[in-house]
């Protein structure tokens, strides 16, 4: 279980497959921002809301130039099935042995009613064009975090429009 990556450093580049099978490359999106975030476990009420959230202002984050990723331990044909079930306008990514998920320390040991395990704890990266973190969310609450990201890529991007609620 690594640190998590703080503001400042280079994300580490990864290569993962997507839903749809074909390997994505995060260094492939150099030059746009990237919203990347980790999230436990596809078609779950938390996990379901975050996406659908993403995805509700997905239109508002590629006005900004940005790419959004989600990242889980499930597999292939599991990111598939959630992302045709909530039309999820961009990919998710298999990290099915937690290894980018340990590089960036969202793999964490969680305590749920009383037992410990290892898991994904919910967080967020954006990182910006140049490839460096520009703002991590450690603990993510998923109401609201949709507009805080926006709120971050408006900083990133200069853009001091006000954002609707």
């Amino acid at each position: 279980m690594g640190e998590f990556l703080e503001a400042g450093v280079v994300a580490p580049d990864f290569e993962l497959l997507s839903d749809s099978g074909e390997p994505v490359r995060l260094s492939g999106f150099r030059g746009r921002p990237v919203v990347l975030y980790f999230y436990p476990k596809d078609d779950t009420p938390g996990c379901t809301r975050e996406a659908c959230a993403f995805r509700d202002r997905d239109a508002e984050m590629v006005a900004r130039g940005a790419v959004v990723l989600g990242v889980s331990p499930d597999s292939v044909k599991s990111h598939g099935r959630f992302r045709g079930k909530y039309a999820l306008p961009f990919s998710l990514l298999a990290d099915e042995g937690h290894d980018v998920a340990e590089r960036y320390g969202a793999w964490r040991e969680k305590t749920m009613y009383g037992r410990k395990s290892m898991g994904i704890q919910r967080s967020t990266f954006l990182i910006a064009p140049d490839g460096t973190v520009a703002k991590v969310w450690k603990s993510v609450k998923v109401d609201g975090h949709d507009v805080q990201v926006l709120s971050a890529l408006n900083a990133i991007a200069g853009d001091l429009h006000e954002l609707p609620s």
